[in-house]
């Protein structure tokens, strides 16, 4: 389509014009932004974006164009897509997607904006911008307080949305039940590589429903939204402590903190990108982490901290009995390895429960 004026719209009124060059039409969410340089069809594609629009802070999107091979899902999960520059090649394949994309946005002052005040709710498109801004007012909030506060702006758990309809199995090997949330195609790709197989099941699946699979290890995928929202699969996942090794990944690590009795909170503004310095505790070893998430755990008793973030100091790892979490992403679809062995541990978890299971 053609390049026509548009504008974004906080909901706090701030208007930031710029150029419409994806699909026609209006999209709606929550603001939030990414610090990566590098994986912009990976990002849009990852269903931790669902109900949310993404601001690259990149000043150029789309430079290598588009590979079909990294994408995490089968479709687009970002309500909008919102740059500075965008190459050609990119914002055509966003609007043969139906994605509402804008170009010439003063990112920068977005990013700030954001940074300063927080996540807030948004609307962007072709429309006037006091239409748009009324569409973000309107929009459903993605945090379980607000919902509650203003239950006629509740929505349902996105994860419920995002998970698969039915399990599949890919790979050989020990058996891993990947609880799926909303997860990245990358670590399905990640743990089969490791040496294990994988079946990944819905979210919905009760505890009994995991068991009857036998897995060697389960492992808790990231996805969207607030955790304190999945009153579901938190139960599920409290039900499986002690019966199996339990891994999580972002939302699967806020939802066992949650299962052991720990708090979870919405972030000002979100961890996003592929730059992230986390700390391990105990030692002086940084690793450079790649991240997609809003919502963070409180430390407290019940599980040890492994990992801290040296950006904030919040929770990036847990560590108990048979209990392993990361809130970061150690797939790195994109992002640095630094945190690759992760899955390595659960190849050498599954192995350690078949010799005790034989023995």
């Amino acid at each position: 389509m053609g390049i026509v004026d548009a504008s974004l719209v906080l909901e706090d009124g701030t208007v930031f014009s710029g150029l419409s060059v994806g699909a026609a039409g209006v999209a709606a969410g929550e603001a939030c932004f990414t610090t990566a340089s590098a994986g912009y069809e990976q990002a849009v594609t990852d269903p931790s974006y669902a109900r949310q629009v993404l601001t690259f802070a990149s000043p150029l999107v789309g430079n290598y164009g588009v590979d079909e091979r990294l994408l995490e899902s089968s479709r687009v999960w970002t309500e909008g897509v919102v740059m500075r520059r965008a190459r050609p090649a990119w914002s055509a394949w966003l609007a043969q997607r139906g994605v509402v994309a804008l170009e010439e946005i003063d990112t920068r002052a977005l990013v700030r904006r954001l940074r300063d005040d927080g996540a807030m709710r948004c609307a962007l498109g072709t429309a006037a911008p006091e239409e748009l801004h009324a569409r973000a007012l309107a929009q459903p909030h993605i945090d379980w307080p607000r919902m509650l506060a203003e239950p006629e702006l509740a929505s349902p758990p996105p994860a419920l949305e995002a998970c698969v309809a039915e399990p599949y199995t890919v790979g050989t090997g020990p058996r891993v039940v990947l609880l799926d949330l909303g997860c990245k195609q990358s670590i399905v790709h990640r743990l089969v590589e490791s040496g294990v197989q994988a079946v990944v099941v819905p979210g919905t699946w009760d505890a009994e429903a995991v068991l009857e699979l036998e897995p060697s290890a389960v492992l808790v995928g990231n996805g969207p939204g607030d955790p304190a929202q999945l009153d579901g699969p938190v139960q599920t996942v409290r039900d499986l402590l002690g019966r199996t090794p339990l891994f999580g990944i972002c939302l699967g690590h806020q939802l066992v903190g949650l299962a052991l009795g720990l708090r979870t909170f919405k972030l000002p503004f979100g961890h996003r990108g592929a730059n992230h310095p986390v700390r391990v505790t105990g030692s002086r070893r940084v690793l450079v982490t790649a991240q997609n998430h809003g919502f963070a755990v409180e430390p407290g008793d019940g599980a040890v901290v492994s990992h801290v973030s040296l950006n904030d100091g919040t929770v990036e790892g847990l560590q108990g009995d048979g209990i392993t979490t990361l809130q970061f992403h150690p797939e790195a679809a994109p992002g640095p390895h630094d945190a690759l062995p992760f899955f390595d541990r659960i190849a050498e978890a599954c192995r350690s429960a078949r010799i005790y299971a034989a023995s």
